[in-house]
């Protein structure tokens, strides 16, 4: 995997970052956790800047993060719950994950959207219960892209910090 997102990153750049953002929310075991510091180690190379890499890596996270949201306002909760008795079992999702989930957001409501965008997992989905909630977009668009940046931010900065040894962490990379 990490030599497809690294070829994908060098071949189209910008729009790779993008893309491969907006996908690592579409099919969530693509991780920003490798995306964005590579893409953060060939812009340290001179190739892109580290302030596209986050403005690109965080407008797509918000594609993604958008689609989910869209999906959990026309889709609905229930469908939803019918659609996971059925086929959830392909990816490990229950009824429980949408419970969670859905009393997770009612407690924490825009914080947890802010702070979902920080969370391995829970950032993909974190946008099904404020769909489901109808939370107006505008709100929704503001604490993730607030809790996107900063996430986005910090693992570009990695890569850049890491890049004199990335050909070290690369290795363990390819270990995990």
């Amino acid at each position: 995997m990490f030599d497809w997102i690294a070829g994908i990153i060098t071949s189209l750049g910008y729009a790779g970052v993008a893309f491969l953002t907006f996908l690592e929310h579409v099919f969530p075991p693509i991780p920003s956790e490798l995306i964005l510091p590579l893409a953060g180690y060939v812009a340290a190379s001179g190739d892109l800047t580290t302030s596209m890499v986050i403005a690109t890596g965080t407008c797509g996270s918000l594609a993604g993060s958008t689609l989910w949201y869209v999906i959990g306002r026309k889709v609905g909760e229930q469908r939803l719950r019918a659609w996971i008795d059925e086929h959830g079992k392909w990816l490990t999702l229950g009824q429980h994950d949408v419970d969670r989930a859905t009393a997770w957001f009612e407690r924490r409501g825009k914080i947890a959207v802010l702070i979902g965008r920080l969370l391995p997992g829970i950032r993909t989905f974190v946008s099904l219960p404020a769909g489901f909630s109808r939370m107006p977009w505008v709100t929704f668009l503001a604490y993730s892209t607030a809790g996107t940046l900063g996430w986005t931010a910090a693992l570009a900065y990695a890569g850049v910090k890491l890049q004199p040894n990335f050909a070290l962490v690369g290795d363990r990379i390819h270990l995990a």
